[in-house]
């Protein structure tokens, strides 16, 4: 007994030892004394209040329709925060901050999030298609005549990027902009005349050092070694047997040479360019390529990254059409639109390049070359490349790019 008691005594004054030594317990319980909390700052009152069922209105709440509120309202508060990132992007390029090497990397870093953020929404089709077809069909009829089509802000990013009007599927053969009005289709009227991400970007690639003739010239030589690249392939193949594996490699060889040699047509591109086929001007392509060639360059490894975060811009914005339009074929099978179109049929048309902004990129790998082909640079090229883009002290701007 005495054992025990002494035991206890023992554990008891560990236990008190312990609370006094407790370093999880020093904190200070700030809000107590009042100022901002938590909630306060989020507004949450405002955001989870924020959750009116139709259904219930019409005296019959249906559960899933507040799954299908919060899901759409989680999607819109995504698109603010790209399009915030997007427009902060935009801006560093206007001013033309993006000169600096410091502010690339916060290009990349904000075009990285907006990748990453992309990637959340068209990962959340699938909390949506926990609901299923019959699920939807009960509170369906009270959603009409709103659609998704009328998100104001996922037409303000297409137009950001660089959507062009001219490539736009109409909606029920009218412009899309008709299905907005007062502010709304002052806003998107205004995106439309702002620099897109696109037009800001092929002016940057425009400026690519290296590709002027009195630079290092890359073009002219590039076009030079695709020349002489693809006489001395053309005698190893005619230096063969006659055979018809000899036929098949000059077959391939010839539509190989057209592909290359029509890189080197600017009319041709301009061509392509008026028919929507390409979205990139002539020169602007060309420095895509320099960086694609050279990204191994400590000089274009940001810029190839930028070059990358580019096209997975565009393979996330397909993947998201491409899981909606799963989503509502799911759904509502080939029944036409709660806001009035045809619905799966006219989502199922947007999936497409049309609404890629920088198929130009993407495209780039049809023009590889064989590593030797590409230019050699001296050691006077190096030390130019990184150089050219400095000679401007006003490039060295201390003011902050926001």
């Amino acid at each position: 007994m005495i054992m025990l008691n002494r035991m206890r005594f023992n554990f008891n004054k560990l236990s008190l030892e312990d609370e006094n030594d407790d370093k999880s317990q020093e904190g200070i319980n700030k809000a107590s004394k009042g100022g901002l909390i938590y909630g306060e700052y989020l507004q949450l009152n405002k955001i989870l209040n924020a959750q009116e069922l139709e259904s219930e209105k019409k005296g019959k709440k249906i559960h899933d329709e507040h799954l299908f509120i919060v899901t759409h309202q989680a999607y819109e508060l995504w698109f603010k925060q790209i399009l915030w990132e997007m427009d902060s992007v935009r801006v560093i390029f206007q001013n033309g901050h993006v000169r600096d090497e410091r502010n690339m990397l916060k290009v990349i870093t904000r075009m990285n999030r907006i990748s990453l953020i992309l990637k959340l929404l068209v990962e959340q089709f699938s909390v949506l298609e926990t609901m299923t077809a019959l699920d939807f069909f009960d509170f369906r009829y009270h959603l009409s005549p709103a659609s998704g089509f009328q998100s104001l802000q996922f037409r303000l990013l297409e137009n950001k990027i660089g959507v062009p009007q001219s490539l736009r599927v109409p909606y029920n053969r009218r412009h899309y902009r008709d299905n907005f009005k007062g502010q709304d289709h002052e806003l998107l009227l205004q995106s439309e005349q702002e620099p897109t991400l696109l037009q800001l970007v092929e002016a940057w690639l425009e400026r690519t050092p290296g590709l002027d003739a009195e630079e290092f010239d890359f073009w002219g030589q590039f076009e030079e070694n695709v020349l002489k690249g693809l006489e001395e392939e053309f005698a190893l193949i005619q230096a063969k047997a006659e055979s018809e594996e000899k036929d098949d490699l000059l077959s391939e060889f010839q539509k190989q040479r057209d592909i290359l040699l029509s890189l080197f047509d600017e009319k041709r591109h301009e061509h392509l360019l008026s028919k929507g086929e390409r979205r990139l001007s002539y020169k602007a392509l060309k420095g895509a390529l320099m960086i694609y060639f050279y990204r191994e360059e400590p000089r274009f490894q940001v810029p190839f990254q930028l070059l990358t975060s580019l096209m997975d811009l565009d393979v996330l914005m397909t993947k998201w059409r491409y899981n909606h339009v799963c989503l509502v074929h799911r759904m509502i099978g080939s029944k036409a639109g709660t806001g009035g179109s045809s619905g799966y049929h006219y989502l199922r048309s947007t999936v497409s390049d049309r609404y890629k902004v920088f198929v130009d990129l993407f495209n780039l790998s049809t023009f590889l070359v064989p590593r030797h082909w590409v230019p050699k640079m001296n050691p006077s090229i190096h030390k130019f490349l990184y150089t050219a883009e400095y000679c401007d002290s006003s490039y060295f701007s201390s003011d902050d790019s926001d």
